[in-house]
C-alpha cells in the first residue's frame, strides 16, 4: 500500500528579490512550497505572474520543482512582483515591495476552489491580501479550506489591522515573529507583557489552537492544545535571513501533520531556518545529514 503524501496549497506573491549585486526567486508561499515538495509533499501554489520575461522564468522554476504550473495566473497588465531587499550588517532584511504586481491581481477560479476544498492544510500570508482583487479571492478560498495557516509577515505600508484580525479570526494556526505578536496584541489591547500571556491573549481572542512565534537567533515558541513548547536556537554566522522564516513554516506544518509530535517539529523547523540563514538566498538545497547534525542533543 502506497503511504497518501501530504497535500496542501499556497496563496499569495511569487516574485524576485533584487538585492544589490543580483536577484533572486522569492516570495513567501513559492518559498514555503518549495521547502514542503524538498520534504515531500505534495504542494501547489495559487499565484499570478505578468507576461513578461521574469514571469516566463517564474514558470519554469516552479514547474523544475515539480509544483503545478497550472494554477498560475498570467497578467497581461500588471508586471511580475519585484522586491528591493537591502540587508544590514547582520544580514536582516528590510523591503521595498513594487505594488501594484500581477500577484495582486489573483482571481478565484473553480479550480482553485476545488484544489484549496481537497487540501489538509492551506497557507496564506498578511501581503497577498493588500489589494482588493487577491484578498477577495482569498475571502473564498478560506471558506473552503479544510485547515489554514496564516504567515503574517508586517511589511509596512502594505496592511490594515482590520484585515488582519479578520484573516487571524479565520485561522487554525498561526506564525508571527514576536514584534508582529507585541503590535497586533496591543492593537488588540491586551493587558499583558510577556511573551507566554500575550500568545495565550490571542490564541483565545482570536479562537486559534496553534500559535508560533519565532524569535530569530534565539529559537522559537509553539503553542498548541494549551500546551508550550519551546526550541532556544541554534549559533551560525548569518549570510542573509531572507527565506529562513518560510523554512521554518514549512518543516513545523510538515513535521507536525506527519508526525504528530510539538516538540520535534519546533526543533526540526528552527535548525532548518538556521540553515537556510547561514546560506546565501531563500531555498537552498538541505541534506539530511546537514539536519541530523543540528538536531544532536535534542
Amino acid at each position: 500500500m502506497v503511504e497518501r503524501k501530504l497535500k496542501g496549497v499556497c496563496f499569495g506573491e511569487i516574485l524576485f528579490d533584487v538585492f544589490l549585486k543580483n536577484k533572486k526567486i522569492g516570495g513567501a508561499p513559492l518559498n514555503v512550497a518549495s521547502r514542503i515538495k524538498s520534504l515531500r509533499g505534495d504542494i501547489s501554489i495559487i499565484r499570478a505572474v505578468g507576461n513578461d520575461e521574469d514571469g516566463r522564468e517564474l514558470i519554469t522554476y516552479s514547474s523544475s520543482l515539480g509544483i503545478n504550473a497550472s494554477t498560475i495566473q498570467v497578467k497581461d497588465e500588471y508586471p511580475t512582483g519585484l522586491v528591493n531587499v537591502i540587508l544590514d550588517e547582520k544580514g536582516n532584511a528590510s523591503y521595498d515591495i513594487q505594488y501594484p504586481s500581477a500577484w495582486d491581481k489573483i482571481e478565484v477560479s473553480k479550480e482553485y476552489i476545488a484544489l484549496v476544498n481537497e487540501a489538509d492544510f492551506f497557507v496564506f500570508g498578511s501581503l497577498a491580501s493588500r489589494d482588493d482583487v487577491s484578498r477577495n479571492t482569498l475571502k473564498q478560498l478560506l471558506e473552503v479550506a479544510k485547515y489554514k495557516i496564516f504567515d503574517i509577515n508586517l511589511r509596512a505600508p502594505h496592511y490594515a489591522m482590520e484585515t488582519l484580525l479578520d484573516f487571524m479570526n479565520a485561522a487554525d494556526f498561526i506564525k508571527f515573529n514576536d514584534d508582529e505578536l507585541y503590535e497586533i496584541a496591543i492593537n488588540l489591547k491586551s493587558p499583558f507583557k510577556s511573551l507566554e500571556q500575550n500568545i495565550k491573549f490571542i490564541s483565545e481572542a482570536t479562537k486559534t489552537d496553534r500559535v508560533c512565534v519565532t524569535l530569530g537567533s534565539h529559537g522559537a515558541v509553539l503553542y498548541t492544545n494549551q500546551q508550550f513548547y519551546y526550541n532556544c536556537g541554534y549559533k551560525v554566522k548569518v549570510m542573509d535571513a531572507v527565506g529562513s522564516g518560510d523554512s521554518f513554516l514549512a518543516t513545523l506544518i510538515t513535521t507536525l501533520f506527519t508526525e504528530n509530535n510539538p516538540q520535534k517539529a519546533i526543533n526540526c523547523a528552527c535548525a532548518i531556518g538556521a540553515i537556510v540563514a547561514q546560506n546565501e538566498g531563500a531555498n537552498p538545497v538541505i541534506k539530511q545529514e546537514e539536519l541530523d547534525e543540528f538536531l544532536k542533543g535534542f
